[in-house]
């Protein structure tokens, strides 16, 4: 339960800011982050998510070509996709974009992992030693702060991208994103 609440502290701060600095937190946040934290799992569709896994599979070997790490990646993806409610193949766009599928990157601005969650947030809440390496909470983080400014911007997933990015107003990161779904994800 302590891991969960280190947890549910850090995907709180970090919802905030992806990439730029600190910004207000509010409530609507705080309850969604508990809520996903909260979640054992959803009930899936099994043959959905075999009929996806076996795609994404194909289309994921050449950048990972070790199929076990590859096929855990592509299920972490799709459980925390379906449960933050995003398109699968979105977060595997944003996870391209951001890391090019290299769960130890790092950026020039110090964001970490597959999805380039800043890690300054779990030492203001004096847990350093969570790690943002680890491919469930990163996903988890990562998903839950998209979900979370998808919402904000209504819907707008061109906005909400940029957000997420730190690059509000700029239609740049978003452009990259939906070029990387059209000519890797969505064939």
């Amino acid at each position: 339960m302590g891991n969960r609440r280190t947890l549910a502290l850090g995907l709180l701060l970090a919802a905030a800011t992806v990439h730029g600095a600190p910004q207000q937190l509010d409530e609507d946040l705080r309850q969604r982050l508990a809520l996903a934290l909260a979640e054992d799992g959803s009930a899936q569709d099994r043959f959905e998510a075999e009929v996806w896994l076996t795609d994404m599979a194909t289309r994921l070997t050449p950048r990972l070509p070790d199929p076990q790490e590859r096929l855990n990646l592509l299920r972490q993806v799709y459980r925390e996709a379906k449960r933050a409610d995003l398109p699968p193949e979105l977060v595997l766009a944003v996870i391209q974009v951001e890391s090019n599928f290299d769960r130890f990157a790092i950026s020039v601005a110090g964001a970490q992992g597959l999805m380039q969650i800043m890690p300054f947030w779990l030492d203001e809440i004096g847990h350093p030693d969570d790690n943002l390496f680890h491919i469930h909470t990163n996903l988890r983080m990562g998903c839950t702060i998209l979900r979370y400014y998808l919402d904000k911007e209504g819907g707008d997933l061109t906005r909400a991208l940029a957000r997420y990015n730190g690059s509000p107003g700029s239609a740049r990161y978003p452009q990259r994103i939906y070029t990387a779904l059209r000519t890797h994800w969505y064939k």
